[in-house]
């Protein structure tokens, strides 16, 4: 059972959902979550500190199903590892350049050094991300599909390569959804190339 604090602090989140839909995160105010939700701002502002925070938290929770989503699609029991690898790529690709996601890179940016967004951000998405990566491709060694090596590195090799070609068009905002065909393609390269350098020959 939720405790009065607990409800509270998911009907801030609800309104500060609807109102960051209505009005973009520019235009939204604290003030207007504030009256929507009734109460002070000294209870609002307990449970969030700024509406960077407040944005932060609301985009985390729209994107968490489907985090969770992509990260199971990495299954260690698969035979083929480039067509898991593969499948894993479309998913985590479609998770990044959502508008959720996005939304949260640009802010992340623009608080950089003012906050402890960046931190907090990097714990909950990159990092948790890593460990689900590292232990599916520890498992690919341990089985002989790839060859032995610094795990983290190449975690990062395979996210650096599946975002490649893809994410400048995202960040400077020349694409709203990528041309027809570029993530499948992009993906299918990323996995080759990643392959080439840590597949048993």
């Amino acid at each position: 059972m939720r405790t009065k604090s607990e409800a509270k602090r998911q009907k801030i989140l609800d309104v500060a959902a609807q109102v960051f839909r209505e009005e973009g995160f520019e235009r939204a105010s604290m003030a207007e979550i504030c009256a929507r939700v009734g109460g002070s701002k000294a209870t609002l502002y307990s449970h969030f500190p700024s509406k960077e925070a407040l944005f932060f938290e609301v985009m985390f929770l729209s994107t968490e199903a489907e985090f969770e989503a992509t990260h199971a699609a990495l299954n260690p029991d698969t035979g083929d590892l480039g067509d898991a690898l593969r499948h894993f790529g479309r998913r985590f690709i479609t998770l990044l350049t959502s508008p959720e996601v996005m939304a949260v890179r640009r802010l992340i940016v623009s608080e950089s050094g003012r906050s402890a967004l960046g931190s907090t951000c990097y714990e909950r998405g990159p990092k948790r991300s890593e460990g689900i990566m590292v232990a599916f491709l520890e498992k690919a060694v341990d089985a002989g599909k790839l060859r032995p090596g610094n795990l983290r590195v190449m975690t990062l090799h395979l996210r650096g390569l599946l975002e490649a070609e893809l994410m400048d068009g995202f960040l400077f905002g020349i694409w709203e959804t990528p041309p027809e065909g570029l993530v499948d393609g992009a993906v299918e390269r990323a996995v080759e190339v990643f392959l080439r350098a840590y597949g048993q020959p």
